[in-house]
C-alpha cells in the first residue's frame, strides 16, 4: 500500500516532521510518500494562504497516479473536497481525521491550534462534518506555525497551558492539536495530562490504511464527480492523436 502524504505548504522541516509520524503508526507494508508543494506559502495560516495553496496541492497530488490514498497534511484539511474531485482514491485530511478520533474517544473534546486567524476556519470545519456540539472550544495560543519548527520549549509550554485550560474550562476529556506542526509533541502531552491528546497526521494514516484495506473508493456520484473539464481535455488529447 503507497499512501501520499502531502504538506500543502513549502517547508520541508514540516514534511519531515508528519513523515516521521505518519511511517512510526503506518502498518508494515505501508509506504509513505512524502511530498512538499514548492512555491506555495511556507505556512497556512488562514483563508488567503488556502487559497494560495490549492493550485499547487492539486498539481502535486496528480503527480502521483500509483498512490493508493492521498493525506493532506494541513489541519485545515486544505482543499479537501477539491482533491476527492480529482482521484478516485480515498482523500483524508488530518483536521477531519483527528475530530471524529477525538468524538470516539471522549464525549467532549476542545482544539488548541496555533493563531486566532485559524479559529474560524476550524469552527467551520468542525459544523460542516458534524462534530461542533462535541467542541468545547477551538483555542489559539497565538503561536505561529513556523515557530513550531524551531523546538522551543517555551513553544511547547504555552500549548501544555492551553490545554490545561480546556481541562479546566471547557470540560475537554481529550484535546486535539490543531496543527501538524505539533504531531511530534502528542506522546508527551497525552503523558503529561493522563487523556487522549490527539495528532491528526496519524489518525489520518490508520484511517486511510483502513479505507484502503476495505477496497473504499471516493463516491464519484454527486459532489465529488470528476471535474467536467477532465473528460474534454481527455477526448481532445485523444482527437489529437
Amino acid at each position: 500500500m503507497r499512501i501520499l502524504l502531502v504538506n500543502p505548504n513549502s517547508t520541508v522541516s514540516m514534511t519531515e516532521k508528519a513523515a516521521k509520524a505518519a511511517r512510526r503508526v503506518a502498518r508494515p507494508g505501508t509506504e509513505i510518500v512524502a511530498a512538499t508543494v514548492a512555491g506555495n506559502p511556507p505556512s497556512i495560516q488562514g483563508y488567503h494562504d488556502i487559497a494560495m495553496c490549492l493550485p499547487g496541492l492539486l498539481d502535486e497530488i496528480a503527480r502521483h497516479p500509483d498512490a493508493d490514498a492521498v493525506v493532506i497534511a494541513c489541519f485545515d484539511d486544505t482543499g479537501i473536497d477539491a482533491a476527492r474531485a480529482q482521484v478516485e482514491v480515498p482523500v483524508i485530511g488530518i483536521g477531519e481525521a483527528a475530530f471524529h478520533a477525538a468524538s470516539m474517544l471522549s464525549c467532549r473534546f476542545s482544539v488548541v491550534t496555533t493563531l486566532r486567524r485559524s479559529v474560524p476556519g476550524i469552527e467551520a470545519n468542525l459544523a460542516r462534518y458534524g462534530l461542533a456540539v462535541r467542541c468545547g472550544r477551538v483555542r489559539s495560543t497565538e503561536i505561529p506555525v513556523l515557530e513550531l519548527e524551531r523546538g522551543d520549549p517555551a513553544t511547547s509550554g504555552r500549548i501544555a497551558d492551553e490545554i490545561g485550560r480546556a481541562m479546566d474550562e471547557d470540560g475537554a476529556e481529550a484535546v486535539v492539536l490543531g496543527c501538524a506542526g505539533m504531531t511530534d509533541l502528542m506522546e508527551a502531552l497525552s503523558a503529561r495530562f493522563g487523556m487522549p491528546v490527539i495528532d491528526g497526521v496519524t489518525c489520518a494514516v490508520a484511517f486511510a490504511e483502513a479505507l484502503v484495506a476495505t477496497g473504499a473508493r471516493t463516491s464519484k456520484i454527486g459532489g465529488y464527480a470528476p471535474p467536467a473539464h477532465a473528460g474534454a481535455a481527455a477526448q481532445a488529447a485523444r482527437s489529437g492523436e
